[in-house]
């Protein structure tokens, strides 16, 4: 009986030694499902994303940072403090150069703290009225805080572009829909495929620096 446990005790470690090889679980502090589903997307196989509803977290996370790198820091710990487990945060700024930067690190609340994105949307083309061409000038940045034992590591992404004029496409989330990239002029980010968003986007930028990081360490 006691050689029948131990190779179970030992069967288990090896099965679950293995999955964490094929498929590393990391929690990602989001409660976005667009987020989430655009981060399995970019990571892909070999990676499995953890909502934090299945770690217990249900609250808001604070975030009082003022910058971009602090609230995605800020995020990481308190997942960390939480669940005691790899996790990462992001942090996702909308800069307008003609606003001086804003929203910036109150992207997701800049009409208000309901987080509506028409919102803010509308709010932002409201106040770019009357600019045309490079004065609509604005990006995307992303800061993404990943802890892995305890320690945080830092990976940036930025997309250049301007701010339309009117909303346009049903794809994406965010300010998609009034956001047109360099690399798509004339189409917002709302317009173009997820794939093609991905293949882009600051998210999937640092995304996939993060991913080249992990597998290093493999």
């Amino acid at each position: 009986m006691n050689q029948e446990y131990k190779f179970r005790k030992f069967y288990t470690f090896a099965y679950n030694f293995i999955d964490f090889l094929i498929n590393m679980k990391i929690v990602f502090a989001t409660g976005n499902l667009g987020k989430l589903r655009e981060a399995s997307e970019i990571l892909g196989e070999g990676f499995e994303l953890v909502p934090l509803t299945e770690v217990g977290i249900t609250e808001d996370i604070p975030e009082t940072g003022e910058t971009l790198r602090e609230n995605s820091l800020q995020k990481a710990q308190y997942v960390l403090e939480h669940c005691g487990c790899d996790c990462f945060a992001d942090d996702t700024g909308l800069e307008v150069d003609a606003l001086g930067g804003a929203p910036g690190v109150y992207t997701a609340r800049y009409a208000g703290d309901d987080k509506d994105f028409n919102k803010n949307m509308d709010k932002v083309l409201y106040e770019l009225q009357g600019l045309e061409g490079e004065a609509r000038r604005a990006r995307f940045k992303s800061v993404i805080t990943l802890m892995v034992d305890g320690e945080p590591h830092f990976f940036e992404g930025t997309l250049e572009g301007v701010i339309a004029h009117e909303k346009s496409g049903n794809g994406g989330f965010g300010y998609d829909p009034i956001f047109i990239a360099d690399e798509y002029p004339g189409l917002s980010l709302a317009d173009i495929s997820e794939e093609q968003k991905n293949d882009i986007s600051h998210r999937g930028k640092a995304l996939r620096a993060m991913a080249q990081w992990l597998h290093s360490r493999r």
